[in-house]
């Protein structure tokens, strides 16, 4: 299968890429390309593509890559969207039907932990404790009837 591509050539720090037609088991500095169809300076944005070359290439079957392909369907030589090139951080989750989620769910209810008898006589213990302790809109109203107490006091 041919692949258009780009080839690395040029020195270090200083990239400029040739785009061109290989064989897709080939290696990319591998100098046995078929045709070479433009350059690409990424320093420079500077860009040649040979549109009917390109054009005729496509039209034998070559794929492009995906940094070519998105070069040509920003130069307009191929209609369609950008793909995107780069690798994906966490992979794509796909939702699980109806029938798998309520499996699921029965599931983890099976799977829910038993209460002893030990926690539930530990928590009827503390129970009444919470109640009898005031919240913290009494403890503010009760608070303001001893304000109000002591100003009727100093006032009498």
């Amino acid at each position: 299968m041919l692949k258009i591509r780009l080839q690395r050539i040029g020195r270090r720090n200083d990239p400029s890429f040739r785009v061109v037609v290989t064989e897709h088991t080939r290696g990319s500095k591998s100098e046995k390309h078929v045709d070479r169809v433009g350059f690409y300076n990424p320093k420079t944005k500077e860009q040649k593509l040979e549109e009917g070359r390109i054009q005729h290439w496509l039209n034998v079957g070559a794929q492009a890559s995906g940094t070519v392909h998105n070069m040509l369907v920003k130069a307009g030589i191929v209609k369609g969207n950008t793909v995107n090139v780069l690798p994906k951080k966490t992979p794509i989750v796909t939702e699980q039907p109806a029938d798998l989620s309520a499996q699921a769910g029965e599931a983890k209810a099976e799977e829910a932990p038993v209460v002893s008898e030990e926690n539930s006589v530990a928590e009827e213990a503390t129970a009444p404790a919470a109640e009898e302790a005031p919240s913290a809109t009494e403890g503010a109203e009760s608070a303001a009837e001893e304000v109000q107490a002591e100003e009727e006091k100093k006032e009498a």
